[in-house]
């Protein structure tokens, strides 16, 4: 087993048992990372994993981070800041690796201007696909719909934060990832892909660095429940904070417009007509919430009181 320079990162929330078997897939890798770092946001776990993490933790396996509270963005932070080799990959805790999936992307970084790779992402019941063109899309989603099942390996302006590796001083110096994205987190690393490139880096996506993605029911941010009936702002704050950040345009504008009417237009709606009030008041206040986020600015590292290291 050859270990590469490189640090993993997996944020973690209530997923204790998937978790550890995640972990179980990644230390069989035939190329392997230099340490893995669990930045765990549970509250606390069922005593047989607690009792597995920590013998990880004590026999230098994993490096068991621990938070208080919940916050993707905030995790990611954390591990930056923890993270002792030069390039940090993040990873969901709810994934059975490709066998390559690390030494995939250590392949990228021979190259000073790739700042970040984004690995394929294979989704329950999802197969690879051809896909190389995003030029007819248009603000604020360019890149947005690129699809992360492609076999194509070129240039793009987003990532998808649970396949994610990127050079850990320059990720460090744009701040790292918005702590305003709040709740579900919707759009924060694409907000980071961009400022990312915006800073003169580049972002490869590499098919070779893959993922089966398995999409726990449990745990991570399925603890704000069911969006299609939920009256909390969390589930779209994010979308529309995302979409202020990138400027007054006709278009952006148009995007925020749209999205609360796009919200209700669901089978799951037409079938259950009284759950559209509630839905529609939970995307008015999302809106509210995500025009005081953008008027207070974003929060970085360093000014969102993150811990330094």
């Amino acid at each position: 087993m050859s270990v590469l320079s490189i640090s993993i990162a997996i944020p973690t929330y209530q997923r204790g048992r998937i978790l550890l078997e995640t972990l179980g897939y990644l230390l069989r890798q035939n190329m392997t990372a230099a340490e893995i770092l669990v930045v765990d946001q549970t509250d606390e776990h069922d005593r047989d994993i607690t009792e597995q993490l920590n013998k990880l933790h004590e026999e230098g396996f994993i490096r068991w981070l621990k938070m208080d509270r919940p916050s993707i963005p905030k995790a990611m932070n954390h591990a930056l800041l923890h993270a002792t080799f030069p390039v940090v990959l993040f990873l969901d805790d709810d994934i059975i690796p490709h066998e390559g999936l690390i030494a995939g992307h250590a392949a990228n970084y021979d190259v000073a201007n790739i700042w970040g790779v984004a690995g394929q992402v294979l989704q329950p019941g999802q197969s690879a696909v051809n896909f190389e063109d995003t030029a007819s899309q248009t603000a604020p989603k360019i890149d947005i719909a690129f699809p992360f099942n492609s076999t194509k390996r070129l240039f793009i302006a987003d990532c998808m934060a649970g396949n994610l590796s990127v050079r850990k001083g320059k990720a460090l110096q744009i701040g790292g990832f918005d702590e305003n994205f709040i709740g579900v987190a919707h759009k924060f690393e694409s907000d980071f892909a961009r400022r990312l490139v915006a800073a003169g880096g580049k972002i490869v996506f590499d098919p070779k660095a893959g993922i089966r993605h398995l999409r726990a029911q449990g745990g991570g941010t399925r603890k704000y429940g069911n969006h299609l009936t939920s009256l909390s702002p969390k589930h779209g704050v994010g979308d529309y904070y995302f979409a202020l950040r990138q400027g007054w345009s006709y278009k952006n504008l148009l995007y925020i417009i749209k999205r609360p009417f796009r919200e209700v237009r669901t089978k799951f709606h037409l079938r259950n007509p009284w759950w559209i009030p509630v839905k529609l008041t939970g995307e008015v206040l999302a809106i509210m919430l995500a025009f005081f986020l953008w008027l207070r600015g974003p929060r970085y590292i360093n000014n969102s009181g993150s811990d330094q290291k």
